[in-house]
């Protein structure tokens, strides 16, 4: 890749999760750690390109590493059609989302040793409320789902309590907490407010009103302009909504991502 990887790297992977086994019925999917043996491999093209000096500098001074996962480790894992059940009694809800957390505490561990030091971590979205979850269990257009929305709020609180812990203990780095919850569910709640027309119905997808039970694929109906809806799939916002949450976190305010904004860090930039 040469220079190219000095302008970005994008190392994320469909149905990947914090856990290894998480998506395992997509198969090719790469879990966080894979995505970190890269990340690694990158690290050390690094030190290749700008020696080992120049390269720990650029890490620690001029990289910030986005961090968005957690999401498929409910959807595709713990909340699997199937097997969620026969699950939730194998494990609780505390005890797997505990099991997450500390996973996921040992991979940032391991990219700060690897010289990250400013690090944006998004929490999970109101995973009740996608297409998916309202076609799964048959819900009205005004519902959501209130299982998978409480076990993501669960966790933000767990992830939220990590992340200020890592900022007292190492305050070299900077680790952000961008409440992805809070925002979309803004947007869901009061979606006319921002110009869209649909917060449930799905952009391209096939299944039920909200077309949310098959993904999007090169065979499916697709709505005629994707810019009014929240949602492009039964599981993604569209470009739409993500320009509104990059907004949000770029220059909001400390409810939308904390101990300061996107901008604040990369003004802080040495």
């Amino acid at each position: 890749m040469g220079e190219k990887i000095l302008n970005g790297v994008n190392y994320a992977s469909g149905a990947g999760g914090i856990l290894n086994h998480t998506g395992s019925l997509f198969v090719n999917r790469l879990g966080m750690d894979i995505q970190i043996d890269y990340f690694n491999t990158t690290r050390k093209q690094l030190d290749e390109l700008l020696g080992k000096a120049g390269a720990k500098e650029y890490m620690t001074k001029k990289t910030m590493l986005s961090i968005v996962i957690g999401s498929n480790d409910i959807l595709n894992n713990y909340l699997l059609p199937g097997i969620s059940t026969a699950q939730m009694i194998l494990q609780p809800p505390d005890q797997f989302l505990q099991q997450l957390i500390s996973h996921f505490r040992a991979q940032l561990m391991r990219l700060y040793s690897l010289d990250a030091r400013k690090f944006v971590v998004t929490n999970i979205g109101p995973l009740g409320c996608i297409p998916y979850q309202r076609t799964l269990n048959q819900m009205s257009e005004s519902e959501c789902v209130s299982l998978p929305n409480d076990l993501a709020m669960q966790y933000n609180a767990l992830l939220k309590n990590l992340l200020e812990e890592l900022n007292y203990n190492f305050p070299q780095a900077k680790f952000l907490y961008a409440n992805l919850y809070d925002v979309l569910m803004e947007l869901i709640q009061n979606h006319q407010q921002y110009g869209f027309d649909t917060a449930s119905v799905a952009c391209c997808g096939i299944g039920g009103k909200y077309a949310g039970f098959i993904p999007c694929g090169p065979t499916s109906p697709m709505c005629w302009d994707r810019s009014k809806y929240v949602f492009w799939d039964p599981y993604h916002p569209t470009e739409a909504t993500n320009l509104i949450i990059s907004q949000n976190f770029m220059d909001g305010q400390l409810h939308h991502i904390s101990p300061s904004n996107i901008r604040q860090l990369i003004n802080n930039f040495s």
